[in-house]
């Protein structure tokens, strides 16, 4: 039996919740996962994990055994960490936990550059949703953070700032014309988060060393469209469906290529830091920090946002299209 095998095995079942999900983030049967931490019980003489039909418990000596696997996993990973920094090429498996519109529109056009730099590291990426803390089950951690600073026991280095701003068709503001203040917004159809009851406008640029502009808040009527999906306002503005408050890094190609137009380019909504955060360790494989080095050379890792920069749209400064599209 490989133990240590057999320890990650019961680890992961623990951490998914079931033998099932396990295989399948494994890509082993279920069989296989079953067999293998029978095979540790057998190995120790106890019983590890109480089953039953609807779910799995630990007994007192599977929870104490389970922090001791995992300070056990921790150590050989340090181990094979620290003799992987003796490469000259990062190489190896990297895991990755990101917010889904932060890896559909950042992360994925940038991962061929990367592969291509770093040609002997495989990537396996997850997005279930907001990322807030780091997950010591990844490599790396996507962090998107409004104004509450970093707690935690993990290292960060800063990507960027990204603000959140309103967003239009050319299309619908040709037909519904362009606002000039927060206040015409209701003259228009709003898409909102489900978890939105008002929403506030502040005026001029965003910075901790910035006085706050003017601020407008609006508690708008039922939205046309509401959704926790970034991604569908995104599209739904992109047809033409209305205004909404959107993400720069989500809207930056929309902008260059005219498919978006800025609302309202002297105000923005609230802005989010982002960061490359990984779990504290003595050794952090060259892999690692391959990845979070790529990422700052990219995206600057500055106090600003780099992605109304590349549009030509920072706040206080009006969008090309919205220069030309008030002359009807």
């Amino acid at each position: 039996m490989d133990r240590l095998h057999s320890m990650r095995v019961f680890c992961r079942v623990i951490d998914a919740g079931s033998f099932a999900a396990a295989a399948r983030e494994m890509n082993l049967s279920p069989a296989v996962v079953t067999r293998l931490v029978a095979d540790l019980e057998e190995h120790l003489g106890a019983r590890l994990i109480n089953r039953t039909t609807r779910r799995l418990a630990l007994t007192d000596i599977g929870e104490a055994y389970l922090e001791r696997a995992r300070q056990i996993l921790t150590e050989v990973e340090e181990a094979e960490a620290l003799a992987s920094t003796a490469s000259s090429e990062p190489r190896g498996h990297l895991r990755i936990l990101a917010p889904p519109a932060f890896a559909v529109h950042q992360l994925a056009k940038r991962l061929p550059k990367f592969h291509a730099m770093y040609p002997k590291i495989t990537m396996e990426l997850s997005a279930p949703g907001p990322v807030e803390t780091v997950d010591e089950n990844f490599d790396v951690s996507i962090l998107v953070m409004g104004r509450r600073p970093l707690d935690g026991d993990f290292v960060a280095r800063r990507l960027a700032h990204s603000e959140v701003i309103a967003c239009a068709s050319p299309e619908y503001l040709d037909r519904n014309g362009r606002p000039e203040h927060p206040t015409d917004l209701a003259l228009h159809e709003a898409m909102l988060p489900t978890f939105l009851r008002e929403i506030t406008f502040v005026q001029g640029d965003w910075g901790d060393d910035e006085p706050a502009g003017e601020s407008f808040t609006l508690t708008p009527q039922r939205p046309v469209l509401g959704t926790i999906q970034t991604d569908m306002l995104y599209a739904a503005a992109l047809h033409g469906l209305g205004i909404s408050g959107l993400p720069s890094f989500v809207v930056e190609d929309a902008l260059l290529e005219h498919a978006l137009e800025r609302v309202l380019p002297q105000w923005h909504l609230f802005t989010s830091s982002i960061y490359a955060a990984m779990p504290t360790r003595k050794h952090v494989p060259a892999r690692t920090r391959a990845f979070v080095d790529f990422l700052v050379q990219e995206l600057g890792g500055e106090d600003r946002d780099p992605w109304l920069l590349a549009a030509g749209c920072e706040t206080r400064r009006p969008c090309p299209a919205s220069t030309t599209t008030d002359q009807k």
